[in-house]
């Protein structure tokens, strides 16, 4: 058979325009050449996309560096960059180290181990160009303020080319700030969970934040908006926001306990952000006390967020019936680990608030008005608060009485012998007024000018007492309106008119030496003959 039948045979008969099968209609014969067209369009594409991948990578490995240098003042270092064209636009990267330029002594200031973005070509194309996703694995930042007091350089910018990344996912992420000076330890935010949103060269992106506190602590998540960045002192870049503080435990510092939550707002830049909150803790105690209260506070702060110093003006705080206002920081010190709370504080209130803070049991040992007024200062160390507090200051107690009934019936005698009328009714009950100067070093109260009055009797003392142990130790005189011997009737009364004379004092009827030992639980009060003597 000829070559011509051995065609027919297949159904294909030749002619002018080449092999046709002349079953198949002219518009499927079209469709046929068009759709074998395309599919070799797509594989030469294909094809192209691939050969293409390594020079593109080249090239966006060059753009890439151009614009972090542009962007954030920085020499870039890449240890890979791919870039895919097909069915999306992928870009792949890892070993991604940034140092602010010409900072050879500062550490990087970016490094990401990991990192991937896609987006379509038809958004690469617009003006600007978007990234839709942006993937950061391993992302730590640290911004060092040391050697940076020079003035920036004075070379023109280049002109940085707009770019806008609709969404960033940087999950444990550590922000890490060096402060100026080197006595100070960094401060580090552990973010692990980080988002961020239209983010580009020229405008504040919108992020969202949860970060794990160190001490107190607890989850603080915040959102609002960052930036852009400041590539001359990225301690100015702008920030502002709100934030939730939930459950902090608070006996990590020793001596206190307590579940804190706290609401704010914050707006400044870095270095100086300021803050308006507050907190609640509904069962603060001490551990010397024991006894549990509902403490809130409101406070305006400003934080340096390179260092973590903050200035608190004022933090005003409540618990019971009475209200606290302190002003003053919580800073670090060159050459101390942690932070040093120095605070001026004034206080008005019931006294019975602050000892249910200070002493056990079910009910405080006195009550009346209290008003306060003393510096604090709480340094840093794992020790009980109440070892470390540190307080120098006045105060002044109005209207004081005893809710132990035999506490009250002993001063309710004292006050009536005082008088010189030592049969006089206990049934009523007296008031006390008490006034002095104290101060608080490593556990131990001291006390100058303590002035202790009921009606009849004045007693002026000046000595220590415990704050852990309870020990007191006080010295001083007490000045009756009565003689000696008019404190006592009968057989007492006219021997002690024998004694008259010793005690006699100007303007009072006697002036003692006394004395008082013991602990708060057992006090133990006596004559200092002794003390007179020298």
């Amino acid at each position: 058979m000829n070559k011509t039948g051995e065609a027919n045979r297949f159904g294909f008969q030749s002619g002018g325009a080449g092999l046709r099968d002349p079953g198949v209609s002219r518009p499927a014969r079209s469709w046929v050449k068009w759709a074998f067209g395309a599919g070799i369009g797509i594989f030469v594409l294909i094809a192209a996309a691939g050969l293409a991948d390594r020079a593109l990578s080249a090239l966006a490995r060059d753009r890439v560096q151009k614009a972090f240098q542009q962007y954030f003042g920085a020499d870039l270092q890449l240890s890979r960059l791919d870039v895919k064209l097909f069915p999306t636009v992928y870009v792949e990267g890892e070993g991604l180290v940034m140092r602010q330029r010409g900072r050879t002594d500062a550490p990087p200031l970016i490094a990401i181990r990991k990192f991937s973005a896609d987006t379509s070509i038809w958004a690469a194309l617009l003006h600007p160009p978007r990234i839709h996703h942006l993937y950061l694995n391993g992302l730590q930042i640290q911004i060092s303020r040391r050697g940076d007091d020079r003035p920036p350089e004075q070379k023109p910018r280049a002109k940085v080319q707009d770019f806008l990344i609709e969404s960033v996912v940087a999950d444990g992420t550590t922000l890490t700030v060096i402060p100026r000076d080197e006595g100070k330890d960094p401060l580090q935010y552990d973010l692990w969970r980080l988002r961020l949103s239209n983010a580009g060269p020229f405008q504040p992106m919108s992020f969202r934040a949860t970060l794990r506190n160190a001490k107190p602590p607890g989850n603080i998540a915040t959102s609002g908006k960052f930036g852009p960045w400041n590539r001359d002192d990225p301690a100015r870049t702008a920030v502002a926001g709100n934030y939730t503080f939930r459950d902090a435990d608070l006996s990590v510092f020793r001596g206190i306990s307590g579940r804190l939550s706290s609401d704010g707002q914050y707006r400044g830049v870095l270095e100086r952000i300021e803050v308006d909150g507050q907190t609640d803790v509904p069962d603060f105690a001490l551990r010397i006390g024991r006894n549990p209260v509902r403490l809130t506070t409101q406070f305006h702060a400003i934080v340096d967020g390179t260092d973590g110093d903050t200035l608190l003006q004022p933090v005003k705080a409540q618990f019971g019936s009475s209200s606290v206002v302190a002003s003053g920081g919580v800073e670090g010190k060159k050459g101390i680990k942690g932070k040093t709370v120095s605070l001026d504080v004034t206080s008005d209130g019931r006294l019975e608030d602050m000892l249910r803070l200070a002493v056990q049991g079910p009910r405080p040992p006195m009550t009346g008005a209290v008003r306060l007024q003393t510096r604090l200062v709480i340094p840093p160390g794992d020790v009980d608060i109440a070892q470390k507090l540190e307080l120098l200051g006045m105060f002044q107690i109005v209207s004081a009485r005893f809710p132990d009934v035999n506490v009250q019936e002993k001063i309710n005698d004292l006050s009536h012998k005082g008088k010189g009328n030592p049969e006089e009714s206990e049934s009523d009950s007296v008031t006390s007024n008490l006034s002095g100067r104290f101060a608080l070093h490593a556990g131990r109260m001291t006390l100058q000018g303590l002035s202790f009055r009921v009606p009849g009797i004045a007693v002026n003392l000046h000595g220590r007492y415990g704050l852990i142990d309870e020990k007191l130790d006080f010295h001083g005189t007490a000045r009756l309106e009565a003689k000696v011997s008019e404190t006592t009737t009968g057989v007492k009364s006219f021997f002690l008119k024998l004694v008259d004379p010793l005690f006699k004092g100007k303007r009072a009827g006697a002036v003692i030496p006394v004395k008082v030992g013991g602990t708060r639980r057992k006090p133990d009060f006596g004559l200092d003959l002794f003390s007179q003597q020298k």
